[in-house]
């Protein structure tokens, strides 16, 4: 499977609106948390960072999706497609 394939099987883990908002709100958060660590000089924090979306997304599959979280799969193209995803809703691609 590409990439590009997996994307499109990410988004169909991501049709439901509300699980498409809580992974904003993830991702929201996770660039409060790297602004906060990187004014507060906490360097070793940002180790932390790429998991500050998961109880957000993760409430969105368990609670309206009824699925498992792609990160259980493949874990590094889900962090790289939960970016992509995101940039594609602010850009308006994708309606949340």
């Amino acid at each position: 499977m590409t990439f590009k394939e997996y994307y499109q099987h990410y988004l169909s883990l991501h049709q439901n609106p509300w699980t498409r908002r809580l992974h904003v709100l993830g991702q929201l958060a996770t660039l409060a948390f790297i602004g906060a660590v990187c004014y507060k000089g906490l360097w070793w924090w940002l180790l932390v960072s790429p998991f500050i979306v998961y109880p957000f997304a993760w409430s969105g599959h368990f609670l309206f999706e009824k699925n498992q979280p792609a990160a259980f799969s493949r874990p590094l193209w889900a962090k790289a497609c939960d970016w992509i995803m995101f940039k594609d809703i602010l850009t308006g691609e994708i309606r949340w």
